[in-house]
């Protein structure tokens, strides 16, 4: 199977590279449209700050050619932010795949979330065999609103978005290369979407 991360240099790759070895897929780091677009799966990665993200993502390209995918993409933390319509986060524009906003926590609590929390609600083939409540590893001061294409949603001063979906686009906020056996079954649905 052809997987391919997409580096534009917002990168928590290494990790999620290893969590594809231990299924057994090599996965290939590229920023190339073609081999992109040649792919059978791709995960959009990311950490780090928004506007300067999808400034990256522009001057390589990508900005044009992620919502155009045809193939299962899977965003992961600020990954899946950048496919969302908007983020405050550096007043940016996002990839607009999934119709919501990012907001930032306020300051009644503690910003970044940082650890694990519960994913509950869930909704797709993306968590099959993965239990309701199940504990998943985040860290984000941003969090995307709760909507008609949540999948999952978590709480932390507010219910918000944990996972989206729409059509071959999926998001998770939590980090599932860091999210032990939950996580990796994860990742194991999504090679089978």
């Amino acid at each position: 199977m052809n997987v391919v991360i997409v580096d534009y240099g917002a990168g928590n790759i290494k990790s999620i590279q290893f969590a594809f070895k231990r299924l057994g897929v090599d996965a290939v780091l590229s920023n190339k449209p073609e081999v992109i677009k040649a792919a059978d799966k791709v995960i959009f990665p990311g950490v780090g700050e928004a506007s300067s993200a999808m400034e990256m993502l522009k001057q390589s390209g990508l900005d044009e050619l992620i919502p155009k995918l045809k193939q299962p993409v899977l965003g992961i933390c600020l990954g899946m932010q950048l496919m969302c319509n908007y983020t405050e986060e550096g007043n940016t524009k996002g990839l607009g795949i999934f119709d919501v906003n990012v907001k930032r926590f306020s300051k009644v609590v503690k910003v970044p979330q940082m650890g694990w929390n519960t994913v509950k609600n869930l909704k797709s083939d993306l968590f099959k065999g993965i239990n309701e409540a199940e504990f998943m590893y985040l860290v984000h001061s941003y969090y995307a609103e709760n909507c008609s294409e949540a999948i999952a949603t978590s709480d932390y001063e507010l219910e918000y978005a944990s996972a989206l979906e729409n059509d071959n686009f999926y998001g998770v906020q939590f980090h599932p290369e860091k999210s032990s056996v939950a996580g990796e079954q994860l990742l194991k649905n999504f090679l089978k979407l």
